[in-house]
């Protein structure tokens, strides 16, 4: 990858970030870029159309034109298609935000969601869909961590970092204790958390996995604030979300992007 391809990309992924625009001094910070290198960058980008100049050129925000171009990936893979009735089932029947991962390559990205709260107290992720999960304070990301060796979670621990920035004072912040994590989930046969991704929020996930190879490919998790999602609720859904698993599982032979890689 060439050096200035490499730090454009860069400047796209800290944008996401700053949805209302930021100067360059701001971005060029962030990215720990000169300023006079990011301005250049930024003129390239908004030349082809990814950037633009808001405020009288004071800032520079993103365009639709990534956005665009993810859905139009997305729709032409077909993930959605065959997974989001399956979301929205189990979010009317939890009446909490449910959300669908998928691994790609390393990293295990949000790709699907479903909003079961219509009123009062929610969780709304949207500025995390299409990011890569958090492994080590996620429930999805644990959930995934559980389906492989401690030594093999670990080493996909240690390239991410095993503390985020905005992580809840639940979150395993040791190996000694994120082992303990994946022991319990292991034992258990999903991810529970409360007060690890987010505090004030508890998650529980369970992996798919592919039905010839056995292998997981992703995650499905119901999400919602800590004091309605208790352990008794769980309890509850722990039957919907293995049923659900099952089903995202079987449909998974239908979409091209699964055909793609060879699932």
């Amino acid at each position: 990858m060439s050096s200035a391809l490499e730090k454009a990309l860069n400047l796209i992924e800290l944008m996401v970030q700053r949805p209302a625009g930021a100067s360059v001094s701001e971005i060029a910070e962030l990215a720990q870029q000169p300023v006079s290198g990011v301005h250049r960058s930024l003129k390239m980008l908004e030349e082809l159309g990814y950037v633009r100049q808001i405020d009288q050129g004071k800032h520079y925000a993103l365009t639709i034109k990534l956005s665009s171009l993810g859905l139009s990936y997305l729709g032409n893979l077909g993930i959605n298609d065959v997974t989001q009735p399956l979301l929205d089932k189990l979010a009317e029947q939890t009446e909490e935000l449910v959300r669908l991962s998928i691994l790609d390559g390393d990293n295990l990205v949000w790709v699907g969601v479903s909003q079961g709260t219509k009123s009062g107290l929610k969780y709304d992720p949207s500025s995390e869909q299409g990011q890569i999960a958090h492994l080590a304070s996620s429930a999805s990301g644990l959930a995934f961590l559980a389906s492989m060796s401690d030594e093999a979670a670990m080493a996909r621990v240690m390239q991410q970092g095993i503390e985020r920035e905005g992580e809840g004072s639940q979150a395993p912040v040791t190996v000694a204790t994120l082992l303990e994590a994946l022991h319990e989930t292991r034992s258990r046969g999903y991810s529970r958390n409360r007060n690890s991704f987010l505090e004030g929020m508890a998650a529980m996930a369970r992996v798919i996995v592919d039905p010839i190879s056995g292998e997981p490919f992703g995650t499905v998790s119901i999400a919602g604030p800590s004091v309605r999602l208790t352990d008794a609720r769980m309890d509850q859904f722990e039957q919907l979300l293995q049923q659900t698993a099952k089903e995202l599982s079987d449909a998974s032979r239908a979409s091209n992007y699964f055909k793609s890689i060879g699932r």
